[in-house]
């Protein structure tokens, strides 16, 4: 299959954006985005598609197993992991690839997604004691350690801007892990931080419900961890 792997480009230290079309032929059905990528930049000459020498397509990558995020893109507009976007699903021979758009862009492909986790210190989202967790957190518990903070959430979210005091999806379950495996007393600095860094600022749109790559349930993450915030707001104020 021949397809044409349009990419929207940048330099490093310059503000520009360009869009740089390559030719990519494969006859593997299960070649990804990811892939294409790699192909691309490991010809010993890079063109593009008017024959036209290029750089090499600077972009992240890590495991190219879904499992750590690195890869995450905007692709045919839709937030998404480069290794799980199979091109030939795409039911297209065009393909457009953009990075992410609410972080700030680096080059090419990258963008710095270091908000994200300036946003988990600044919730101070980290075990301070040993876990406790019982059976009946235990589903929540390992459903929140699938997030891989790739970003993508955010992404397509109305309320979240790096910078802003709205911290997002992102944020939701690394804390509800925590609240999972916290005594009530432990987690109320937490819970003030998500009161004020999430549920004040979160619209309840759930654009976020389906872009997941590891389809977690974004919906009953915020569910369960609004109504323990509920819980533990009424039972301080009845003391």
């Amino acid at each position: 299959m021949k397809y044409t792997i349009k990419i929207l480009r940048k330099e490093r230290e310059q503000t520009g954006q360009y869009w740089q079309s390559f030719i990519y032929e494969t006859d593997n059905s299960a070649a990804t985005a990811a892939s294409a990528l790699s192909d691309l930049n490991d010809r010993e000459h890079l063109s593009d598609a008017d024959g036209k020498p290029a750089r090499r397509i600077e972009w992240e990558c890590s495991c190219l197993q879904k499992k750590c995020g690195a890869c995450a893109m905007i692709i045919d507009g839709i937030p998404r992991l480069a290794c799980d976007a199979v091109l030939a699903d795409m039911g297209k021979t065009q393909i457009t690839l953009e990075p992410l758009r609410k972080f700030p862009v680096v080059c090419d492909l990258i963008a710095d997604r270091s908000i994200l986790f300036e946003n988990l210190r600044t919730m101070q989202l980290w075990l301070a004691e040993n876990a406790v967790i019982t059976d009946k957190m235990q589903e929540l518990a390992y459903q929140s350690s699938e997030c891989l903070q790739c970003g993508c959430c955010l992404e397509i979210c109305p309320n979240f801007y790096a910078g802003g005091k709205f911290f997002g999806m992102a944020a939701v379950p690394v804390t509800t892990r925590l609240m999972s495996e916290m005594s009530p007393a432990a987690y109320r600095q937490i819970a003030r931080q998500y009161a004020k860094h999430v549920f004040a600022g979160c619209g309840k749109s759930l654009a976020c419900r389906n872009i997941c790559p590891k389809k977690i349930d974004t919906e009953n993450l915020l569910v369960n961890t609004n109504a323990k915030l509920w819980k533990l707001a009424v039972s301080c104020k009845m003391k």
